[in-house]
């Protein structure tokens, strides 16, 4: 009887591990810049309709394996043994999800660099500021959360939904906690092909809007194999409850 209550219990848990990913992926796709399409050009949105139509597939397809996974939960109830391999499999990819492990995989390299020289365009009236700001971070990662990114980190630094990305004193940047400097070295695993093309689309993608736009440095590069440490901080829950 302990037994079953205790498999119970865990299986409550993953539950909600579950739908709180699910969650998560649907409030990514819901932040849209409905102003950057306004001014694309017909082949640009045809672009990027292709885009968000294969995320939304990507978003369904995981909410199907979810509902899938519960009606296996309920029917390895019978099995012990076999609730007890489901849950093991399944507790792993949540803390995969969640940034509890060091993960390894394609993806791309964006590196931010401050730049103190002004173009040779600007006068001396003007003012230019080409140093890197946590705007620019924070805009990156959502980016790269929009295109698909599954796992990302900022000078080997990993980011999740709860890591705090802040400008102290409007001097320096502070990452959950620790001070970070440029070269900003922002890391992203995902497809390779999908995050490239939407930090490089033309008007609309960050290196238009955010980077060239305002005379920033930054550079995008490809990599096959990306490592990426796990989450440091502890996930202590002590407030929220199950419902």
């Amino acid at each position: 009887m302990k037994g079953k209550w205790t498999i119970s219990v865990v299986i409550g848990i993953v539950c909600f591990i579950l739908m709180a990913i699910m969650f998560m992926q649907f409030k990514t796709v819901d932040q849209t810049d409905m102003t950057s399409i306004e001014v694309m050009r017909e082949s640009d949105l045809r672009t990027e309709l292709a885009t968000w139509k294969s995320k939304y597939e990507d978003v369904s397809k995981k909410l199907e394996d979810n509902n899938q996974k519960i009606q296996e939960y309920k029917q390895g109830t019978r099995d012990n043994i076999q609730t007890g391999k489901i849950l093991e499999t399944e507790l792993a990819d949540a803390k995969r999800s969640l940034g509890l492990t060091d993960v390894v995989g394609e993806g791309v390299v964006v590196t931010l660099t401050d730049n103190d020289v002004a173009p040779e365009y600007y006068s001396d009236d003007d003012v230019y500021d080409g140093k890197i700001n946590v705007y620019d971070l924070l805009q990156l990662i959502n980016e790269l959360k929009l295109a698909g990114a599954e796992a990302i980190s900022i000078n080997d630094i990993r980011v999740v939904d709860r890591t705090d990305i802040t400008m102290v004193n409007n001097t320096y940047i502070v990452v959950d906690g620790n001070r970070v400097n440029s070269p900003y070295v922002v890391k992203a695993i995902g497809n390779s092909t999908r995050l490239q093309s939407g930090l490089m689309q033309k008007n609309s993608g960050y290196m238009d809007k955010i980077i060239n736009a305002y005379d920033k440095k930054a550079d995008v590069s490809v990599e096959k194999e990306i490592e990426i440490p796990k989450y440091e901080k502890d996930w202590d829950i002590k407030y929220m409850q199950e419902n």
